[in-house]
């Protein structure tokens, strides 16, 4: 029995099923990080034209 799962894991039929998930997860957290980072740029952007406009009325 042992044996048979030792040959599962060396033939690759865990291992493949192990790195689709963590494929999914990697491709979450890098959307996940590209979007704050869009996010990011877009409130920096607003704070800035804000910050002109004020100042643009002195």
């Amino acid at each position: 029995m042992v044996e048979h799962k030792l040959q599962q894991y060396k033939s690759g039929a865990k291992a493949s099923t192990k790195r689709k998930g963590h494929g999914f997860s990697s491709k979450c957290a890098s959307l996940v990080k590209e979007q704050r980072a869009r996010i990011y740029i877009l409130r920096r952007c607003a704070t800035m034209l804000l910050c002109w406009y004020i100042h643009g009325d002195d």
